[in-house]
């Protein structure tokens, strides 16, 4: 464990020093990457100072340091994983169609867990390197909400609108796609509807499954869940183990395009008709979506501009404007090829 600030409080330059046994002269130009101290030294404050929680003050900040024009993005996901999912590659290019008309710069790093991209706020911030950074994967007690707020890092969460503290914050109602889905089903006939749902402890994974959950009741029907990690063959796992049971049912909702196309497979591999023995409806329309066959029904949303909407959020902030709380508009229903009602309706 660090040793506290002498003193107690922030932890200064002078106490990084007085560990590291070296200058307030040297630990100032480790901080910001100036000429004037080894590499090995450089690194070796840069590692103390991350340890002791050191962070620029922002006050300091602001009156010595011009923008560096530059926005950061860091995805904690496998990058296995990234490479299925069309959503982040929509998000993505909304942030970067819009930073770059403002002539700004997208830093975008992938890490494998939240206390890697926890570290990678406080070194950006610590060395100048971005000027405000987007929040991805909202979680449920989520700790890069307290510490960007701690550190002064201009943020902008795509997510909530709750757990996001006084952050800037860009949301789509999840809750009532759900709704729209599930009753959707419903109205075709479809008395037994499985959820193969996301990560557990993602924020939008747990709206999604309560909302999914209190619609069934709401409907009189008994809720089936399983999760995944969104990988098709965790995605194809679930689902052959739902249509493999006594009572399988007759619809099952996926939490993402990519599940939704694994799903699809199975029920082809097993002799399945889809829709007539089962239907399948997708989270996030996206291209796949359209060329499987038959034709994924979805929940349709505009990434892309959902994206531009963040970055629009950030480019306000650090053009020192006010905080921005906002929701988008709920995904939409599209019918497809893989919805109709149940073969005994």
């Amino acid at each position: 464990m660090a040793e506290p600030a002498r003193g107690g409080g922030r932890v200064t330059i002078a106490d990084i020093a007085h560990r590291a046994g070296v200058s307030k002269g040297a630990v100032s130009y480790a901080l910001n990457n100036r000429p004037g101290v080894s590499a090995d030294t450089r690194r070796r404050i840069l590692d103390l100072a991350e340890e002791l929680g050191w962070y620029p003050h922002s006050a300091a900040r602001a009156l010595t340091q011009a923008r560096v024009g530059v926005c950061g993005l860091v995805l904690a996901r496998p990058a296995q994983t990234l490479a299925f999912e069309t959503f982040f590659m929509e998000l993505i290019a909304g942030i970067e169609a819009e930073v770059a008309s403002a002539g700004i710069g997208l830093l975008l790093q992938v890490v494998v867990d939240i206390e890697q991209e926890l570290a990678i706020y406080r070194r950006w911030w610590a060395e100048r390197r971005v000027d405000g950074v987007i929040l991805v994967d909202l979680r449920v007690d989520d700790p890069r909400v307290d510490q960007v707020e701690r550190l002064g890092l201009p943020a902008v969460v795509v997510g909530g609108p709750e757990g996001t503290g006084g952050l800037s914050a860009v949301w789509s109602d999840d809750d009532g796609a759900v709704v729209d889905a599930v009753r959707y089903l419903a109205r075709l006939g479809h008395r037994w509807i499985a959820r193969v749902g996301g990560v557990p402890g993602l924020l939008h994974t747990e709206v999604r499954t309560v909302a999914y959950q209190r619609t069934m009741a709401e409907l009189g029907l008994p809720p089936t869940l399983l999760s995944t990690d969104y990988t098709p063959e965790n995605g194809a796992q679930a689902t052959r183990d739902l249509l493999t049971r006594p009572q399988p049912p007759t619809a099952i909702v996926y939490d993402n395009d990519v599940l939704a196309v694994a799903g699809l497979s199975v029920a082809h591999e097993m002799g399945l008709s889809v829709p007539g023995a089962v239907s399948l409806v997708a989270w996030d329309d996206s291209l796949l979506c359209k060329v499987v066959h038959p034709p994924l029904s979805a929940v349709s949303r505009d990434i892309t501009a959902h994206g531009a909407d963040a970055a629009r959020a950030l480019l306000t902030l650090v053009d020192g404007g006010p905080v921005v709380r906002r929701g988008q508009p709920r995904g939409r229903m599209t019918p497809r090829g893989t919805t109709g009602p149940p073969a005994a309706a």
